[in-house]
């Protein structure tokens, strides 16, 4: 009799581990090269993925001190873009926070104004067909209190998919907020929308925002609506990415051939009004190597329209609309969207545009773990428009220290 054959959707199966999770010692890198910039506040970024939180902080006012996460691709990405920080690879529930926070004390980083932590969603997402409120990723969110509880900074920003809010009931919403609070914080829960700040993608994302108590910061913190809140002013995939280098299957264009086409381009080229660094290159245009049979259907399916019957998700985008949300896709996924007038997948910088990650920001591990990054990151741009009132509300308090000390 044939051996019953596994359904790997069924939520008892455990869930298959990649292949890029680095499971031996923790390995630190970047400590003697640390160097907080002056007059900078200090952050540390825990499941930092690729860096969404410390790009979009950093363009707050935010120097990220350390990042750590148990993907090798996004440890290599974080340390490649900030090369003056601590990357930590590792996994977090192994990790001391107050060993770590000694090894901060000994070189001159005294305190530590924001934690953020984009804890790992898969377990909530709508997108995980193995839903399972039991899925240790899940509960991932303890560890990231350790950190807290260990630096006691002035604020703490924890951020999941808008599915955390209904999974088991609501019970981790409430627990996440629950512990928050008997940590010393007030705490507020929104969901937002990262279009509305300016990115060019429909991505719901639940945040929580705790502002320690009777620290001489504000009582509470007012979620800002983002300034592009309108439906008229969204910013669409063709203001995102139409300047960037046409491309045919398998192809790779590393600079240029023609100027930013829209603010948005202007500003991810490091031309605009947030301080952000000039890219030297073009990095990370390059094509996937399609099979003829996929650039057929690419070619004929109409922008906005599925190009597989099955799945629906999967569409080739429309240059005059934001990009719906933008997934990692697996462990080893394919390309998830069609460019909108070219018949194949899209770029790494493209999915990066899509995400407001600036064109200055390289990332690594190849096309394939390329994906993974740049659909599980945070979307900066949304980042910086959550951490300015935080970084504005922090530098007041300590000015009224400095005068009431003279």
């Amino acid at each position: 009799m044939p051996a019953k054959t596994k359904n790997i959707w069924d939520s008892n199966v455990p869930v298959e581990k990649s292949a890029y999770v680095h499971e031996g010692d923790i390995a630190i890198s970047g400590v003697d090269s640390l160097q907080v910039p002056e007059n900078s506040l200090t952050m540390l970024d825990l499941f930092c993925g690729a860096g969404g939180f410390s790009v979009g902080c950093g363009w707050a006012g935010f120097f990220p001190v350390l990042g750590i996460d148990h993907l090798k691709p996004a440890i290599a990405t974080w340390n490649k873009n900030h090369p003056n920080s601590v990357g930590c690879l590792g996994d977090i529930t192994k990790i001391d926070p107050y060993a770590i926070k000694q090894m901060l004390d000994e070189r001159g980083v005294e305190h530590i104004n924001l934690i953020t932590g984009g804890v790992p969603c898969q377990g909530f997402s709508i997108a995980n067909r193995k839903h399972n409120a039991g899925d240790k990723r899940n509960f991932l969110f303890i560890d990231y209190m350790r950190f807290v509880e260990a630096f006691a900074p002035d604020y703490i920003i924890l951020e999941n998919v808008s599915g955390l809010r209904s999974t088991a009931k609501g019970r981790f919403e409430a627990d996440i907020k629950a512990c928050m609070e008997n940590l010393g914080y007030n705490v507020t829960v929104e969901i937002v929308n990262a279009v509305d700040f300016g990115v060019p993608q429909y991505r719901q994302r639940l945040f929580f925002v705790g502002v320690k108590a009777q620290s001489g910061l504000m009582d509470e913190f007012v979620m800002p609506s983002g300034d592009f809140a309108s439906p008229r002013d969204h910013r669409t995939v063709g203001a995102a990415i139409s300047d960037l280098p046409p491309l045919k299957s398998s192809m790779k264009i590393t600079q240029y051939d023609s100027p930013p086409q829209s603010e948005f381009q202007t500003l991810m080229r490091g031309e605009g009004d947030i301080a952000i660094k000039k890219p030297d290159a073009l990095y990370n245009h390059a094509s996937p190597n399609h099979p003829q049979e996929t650039i057929e259907k690419i070619d004929k399916t109409k922008p906005g329209q599925p190009m597989y019957p099955r799945f629906k998700q999967r569409i080739r985008l429309t240059l005059d609309a934001p990009s719906p949300t933008q997934l990692a896709g697996g462990i080893r996924p394919q390309f998830q969207f069609g460019h909108p007038t070219q018949p194949r997948g899209l770029t790494i910088r493209e999915r990066a545009r899509i995400q407001s990650f600036p064109d200055s920001y390289e990332f690594l591990g190849g096309i394939v773990q390329e994906r993974v990054l740049t659909g599980n990151a945070v979307p900066p741009l949304m980042i910086y428009g959550i951490a300015k009132p935080i970084a504005a509300d922090i530098l007041r308090r300590n000015k009224q220290r400095e005068a009431r000390d003279v």
